[in-house]
């Protein structure tokens, strides 16, 4: 059920975060922003979550991916590429069943909360004092 393309694209968003990814048939070398992934990103814990689509699909070793990601951390952006490189597998002709079963087609809407007017932060009040 594969299309007849060479290259496949998936949009993944994280907190600030935006990763365009494109995914095309290959022995399994990922960059992202021009460097590899283990030198762009500091933490492994980071490269293994990006990662997770492919080695739930076995597929790590089928697909070259290139990322280009804006905006954010590294933890956002490790978030946004995961998700985009799902959206590329769905496209490419891959299990949807397993991704989506395992979360992987979810956007985590999770971001930080506006700083309101009267308030340190978010939430955080100046302390109360009675006198």
């Amino acid at each position: 059920m594969a299309k007849k393309l060479d290259k496949f694209y998936g949009t993944g968003r994280r907190k600030s975060s935006v990763a365009r990814v494109f995914i095309k048939a290959g022995k399994g070398d990922i960059t992202v922003n021009g460097l590899p992934v283990d030198k762009y990103f500091p933490f492994q814990t980071l490269v293994l979550d990006l990662k997770q689509p492919l080695t739930m699909l076995g597929a790590a070793e089928k697909y070259d991916i290139i990322a280009t990601v804006k905006g954010g951390g590294f933890e956002g952006q490790s978030g946004a590429v995961r998700l985009g490189i799902a959206r590329a597998l769905l496209e490419a002709g891959e299990d949807r069943k397993t991704l989506k079963v395992n979360g992987m087609l979810t956007r985590n809407s999770r971001s930080k909360e506006r700083k309101k007017y009267g308030l340190k932060k978010a939430r955080r009040a100046s302390q109360f004092s009675k006198r």
